[in-house]
């Protein structure tokens, strides 16, 4: 078989693929709200020192993100204070699970999708 043989095949197999980056959820498709998320699925709950610490994130930038997961109806936020320091705790909501597993389903098919030929060096 010839390279470009190879090529037109890889190119058929592609059209019918969905590479449309607009199917994956915007909300999600951030760098510090997918940690977050992806720390909050690992748990039942976290406050929000230890989803900081997790993440690696800042305090500001943190707070921005999670108020856009909890607007969207991703995440539970629930306020309380220990010892006069407000306490944060976070939680996924049904909403949100839902939303961040079919978020995995669908980046995971742009993984899944076959590899083209064309930008392999070695052909």
């Amino acid at each position: 078989m010839n390279t470009q043989s190879k090529v037109q095949g890889s190119d058929l197999q592609n059209e019918e693929k969905d590479y449309n980056y607009k199917q994956l959820d915007k909300v999600i498709h951030s760098r510090i709200r997918f940690a977050a998320l992806c720390y909050l699925d690992s748990v039942d709950q976290a406050s929000f020192v230890e989803i900081r610490d997790g993440i690696s994130a800042t305090d500001g930038n943190l707070s921005v993100h999670m108020r856009k997961l909890e607007a969207a109806g991703y995440v539970y936020c629930d306020k309380t204070y220990s010892k006069r320091v407000p306490l944060s705790t976070y939680r996924i909501t049904d909403t949100g699970r839902s939303a961040f597993t079919e978020y995995r389903s669908k980046l995971g098919d742009f993984f899944s999708l076959p590899f083209s030929p064309v930008h392999d060096k070695n052909l």
